[in-house]
C-alpha cells in the first residue's frame, strides 16, 4: 500500500518488502529523519493547506514518494503525480487534495534544489 515507504540509501523502498538483513550496513531513513529536508517541509505545509490528510495512515509514505517525484522533477503534471503515486494507496481522500498539494510543493521548489 506504500504506507511504510522509507528511504534506503536515499531511494524509496517499501519497508514491508525488505528483510532486515537486506538493510545491514545501509542507510535507512524514515519520514521522522527528514525533519530538516526543505522539500518535505514544503510538502507538509502544502498537505496542511490543501487538507490532503484525513486519517494520516498513508501520509508518511505519500510524503516520501512525493519528495522523490519532486526531487527527480517528475511532478510537473497531474498525470505524472498520479502515476508516481500509483504504489501508494489512500482509503480516505480520493487523492484530489494529495495531488494538488504535491503540485503546489513542486511549483514552489527551486530548480536546482535536491537532497
Amino acid at each position: 500500500c506504500g504506507a511504510c515507504t522509507v528511504l534506503v540509501d536515499g531511494e524509496p523502498a517499501r519497508a514491508c518488502l525488505m528483510l532486515a538483513a537486506a538493510c545491514d550496513e545501509r542507510e535507512v531513513t524514515t519520514i521522522e529523519g527528514m525533519a530538516g529536508d526543505p522539500i518535505v517541509a514544503r510538502l507538509r505545509d502544502s498537505f496542511h493547506r490543501r487538507h490532503a490528510v484525513q486519517c494520516g495512515f498513508c501520509t508518511p509514505g505519500m510524503l516520501i514518494a512525493a519528495r522523490d517525484l519532486i526531487r527527480r522533477r517528475r511532478a510537473g503534471s497531474e498525470a505524472e503525480i498520479r502515476l508516481g503515486l500509483a504504489g501508494n494507496l489512500c482509503r480516505c481522500t480520493g487523492y484530489t487534495n494529495i495531488v494538488a498539494a504535491i503540485a503546489e510543493a513542486a511549483a514552489a521548489t527551486p530548480e536546482g534544489e535536491s537532497r
